[in-house]
């Protein structure tokens, strides 16, 4: 998969027809902590709070030009991707049929059903029940919206668009990595512009699939996908995504759910903004790069905001 510069400008002009562009800060405090010029894309001021509301337009407006005699469509997801999905079908005048593993975080759970969501609760974990949406999807003849798909990269890479437009100098990005549309739209937007920027990969350390495909040079499913970073919690790696991020990510950097957390303490203590345990990672892993980073100018993927306030009271406390 391959997107010029004009591409990245049509799905940009279709996207803000639903909402405004995101800004991105180069935090004074970030950079007395860190030692380096830290800009971060705020990914959790979106209409969801998260960056995925970008593809849920694009895929959506694809969806209804390709398919116009569609009824509805079926999905699975921790959040974010069902409440983007949710918001765009709803406004399509579509079914909008979501699953979510048992357990699934209560606030986004309200947030989908809010978008519009029928909201269906299957199996432990994001795997099992994007199998069992798939299945129901086919049954029910509902359009499939797969974790990852080339309609949702186009909308998601508008946010890297707006990042590189705005810091074109940056020398290294650093993105959370579950399924893949979000580092994926990240290097196909640099390679677009020409840019030189390093696109640095960021597993959770309970889910590492992505990391352990690349290493092994073949798609590496694991058992379990531990992290109370929802949005990066995958065992099963996507093929077409491992096909970008394979060659086009300059490295993964590995984080723990303690680096996640006290980089979420870190976000709201140096910008007061929300950051979900995903949304912290990218952050979780320029602080453990700090040294190599120093006097460099980097970027992270604010990617959502859309924490519990239950487990935020709990992060801000000092815990996991």
């Amino acid at each position: 998969m391959q997107l010029s510069e004009d591409d990245l400008k049509r799905a940009a002009d279709l996207v803000y027809t639903s909402m405004p562009a995101t800004p991105q800060y180069a935090w004074p405090q970030l950079k007395a902590r860190l030692g380096c010029e830290v800009w971060v894309k705020h990914e959790n001021h979106t209409p969801t709070g998260a960056f995925k509301v970008r593809g849920g337009i694009t895929f959506i407006d694809w969806l209804r030009r390709t398919h116009p005699d569609v009824a509805g469509i079926c999905t699975a997801t921790r959040g974010n991707h069902g409440q983007s999905q949710a918001r765009a079908a709803t406004a399509a005048g579509l079914r909008a049929l979501v699953y979510v593993p048992h357990g699934n975080s209560v606030e986004k759970n309200a947030s989908m059903r809010a978008f519009g969501a029928e909201l269906v609760e299957h199996g432990q974990d994001f795997d099992t029940a994007r199998v069992e949406a798939f299945r129901v999807a086919e049954e029910q003849g509902l359009a499939i919206v797969p974790p990852f798909h080339k309609e949702l990269v186009r909308g998601v890479a508008t946010y890297a668009y707006e990042l590189f437009t705005a810091a074109p100098d940056l020398d290294a990005v650093y993105v959370p990595i579950g399924c893949g549309s979000g580092i994926c739209g990240t290097i196909l937007a640099r390679d677009a512009l020409g840019l030189k920027t390093e696109v640095i990969a960021v597993v959770a350390e309970g889910a590492p699939c992505a990391r352990l495909s690349v290493e092994a040079g073949r798609l590496v499913e694991t058992n379990t996908a531990d992290t109370f970073a929802d949005g990066m919690a995958v065992r099963v790696p996507v093929q077409a995504a491992f096909d970008i991020y394979a060659k086009g990510a300059s490295r993964f950097v590995t984080v723990s759910d303690a680096e996640i957390a006290q980089a979420m303490r870190v976000l709201y203590e140096d910008t007061h903004n929300l950051a979900e345990g995903s949304g912290a990672a990218a952050l979780a892993a320029l602080m453990q790069e700090k040294d190599a980073m120093a006097g460099r100018k980097a970027g992270v993927i604010l990617s959502g905001g859309n924490v519990d306030a239950g487990v935020f009271a709990d992060v801000l406390a000092g815990g996991i």
